[in-house]
């Protein structure tokens, strides 16, 4: 009877961990708001940098977070997180939301921060109550956070309307109540397991029938950072998010360029390279995080990211030979959506796995500092060599970073340090 209450419970995680993660997704709708302000006057450069900010604290935050995940406890790092977000966004709207140094401060950095103080708390609170299947508990969590960036843009636009039928202000404000409200919902499951649990059956050192290390010991940042292994999850990761992001910030222009070039003209080619983006990359990527997480569980991380850095890298160089016929384009935008969604469920289990279950929250958010890096990285190479008229070079250097990742996932061995803590 006790071992059924505990499953229970281990299973309204999930829903916890996907209510918090649509939430937190909010930060990639806010192009659905983009219109509205430089209809007001704000340049493209403008809400660029209100986005940027917003990833930047983010990023930032989230260390902060692994860092206070132990003292204040996941229900309460939730808890804050969700009040955080929605007092910027509620902020915002209450100060007509066209003003762009208080949209920024409201919810570039005061909304990013609330993303931060969220973002890892179900990935460590389901790896503790799923330790057999990390994999799929990962990517069900962050395949909200992909699926809730769809919902919320078309809750504004076209499904909802709310910004034609209530203006820009009023679409802040109702966001941020149902940001605060469905986060400190989800918090509400954000506890850990007793002491010792493991699910009934469950064999620790076993993955799927193979026989697989686990570290001695959980290590803490400063010494998962003297690891060789650190180092090359950190670059792989910084190749195949600078791809993917370098691949969705060029999903429509490059596409547009070279359907023009193959005869198309400039409205057939938006609306092709359009649908490329906002459904088949979109939809891919949400997917490619629950698959590639729940295979995770049966390949075992190290092969799952080495195939998924390997595919990713021949497709994004077969892309430049794809963009300009549209049933290829659409197989390209696919594959490389699901591979980018991949990385989202892929390098959490795989810190789990290489640095251990307990201190994940804390670990990771130093891993996740490469995804800023490739996002620097990989959207400005591509813009930079798209000014130049070279779209082709950007994917051939992305992909070739990525079959580099490949080979680097290969020689990585669990760490076998054994570390005495005070």
């Amino acid at each position: 009877m006790n071992q059924d209450i505990k499953i229970m419970n281990r299973n309204w995680v999930i829903f916890g961990a996907i209510l918090i993660q649509l939430c937190l997704g909010a930060i990639y709708a806010w192009s659905v708001f983009t219109p509205e302000l430089k209809a007001v006057g704000w340049s493209n450069v403008q809400t660029q940098i209100v986005f940027s900010t917003g990833l930047a604290f983010f990023a930032i935050v989230m260390v902060f977070a692994g860092k206070k995940l132990a003292t204040w406890g996941p229900k309460k790092l939730a808890f804050s997180a969700g009040i955080t977000l929605g007092v910027g966004y509620l902020l915002a709207g209450l100060f007509g939301g066209t003003n762009f140094w208080l949209t920024l401060i409201f919810i570039g950095v005061i909304g990013g921060a609330g993303i931060g103080l969220g973002y890892v708390v179900p990935i460590s609170v389901g790896m503790r109550w799923f330790p057999d299947k990390k994999g799929m508990i990962t990517g069900l969590a962050v395949a909200g956070f992909g699926f809730g960036a769809m919902g919320w843009v078309k809750l504004a636009g076209t499904w909802g309307n709310l910004i034609g039928n209530f203006g820009l202000a009023a679409t802040f404000m109702i966001y941020g109540v149902l940001f605060a409200a469905l986060t400190i919902a989800g918090s509400i499951f954000m506890k850990y397991p007793p002491e010792g649990w493991l699910p009934e059956g469950y064999q620790p050192h076993k993955v799927t029938g193979k026989k697989e290390h686990k570290p001695s010991v959980d290590f803490k940042p400063k010494d998962m950072m003297k690891t060789l292994p650190f180092y090359l999850v950190f670059l792989i990761f910084t190749f195949s998010a600078g791809a993917g992001l370098m691949s969705i910030g060029l999903m429509k222009l490059y596409p547009m360029q070279a359907l023009q070039d193959a005869g198309k003209s400039v409205a057939e080619a938006s609306a092709i390279a359009g649908t490329a983006m906002a459904v088949f990359f979109s939809l891919a990527n949400g997917i490619g995080r629950i698959i590639w997480g729940t295979m995770s569980d049966k390949l075992g991380r190290k092969l799952s990211v080495l195939i998924m850095a390997l595919s990713q890298g021949i497709i994004v160089l077969l892309f430049t030979k794809m963009a300009g016929t549209p049933v290829l384009l659409y197989i390209g935008a696919t594959i490389i959506g699901f591979n980018f969604g991949g990385n989202f469920a892929l390098f959490p289990a795989f810190t789990a796995d290489l640095f251990g279950d307990r201190n994940v929250g804390l670990n990771y958010p130093y891993i996740y500092l490469s995804y800023g890096v490739g996002g620097i990285l990989g959207p400005i190479l591509g813009g930079m060599l798209g000014d130049m008229g070279n779209f082709g070079l950007a994917f051939t250097i992305c992909g070739v970073l990525c079959l580099v990742g490949a080979g680097l996932a290969a020689l990585i061995k669990h760490p076998e340090k054994k570390i005495a803590y005070d």
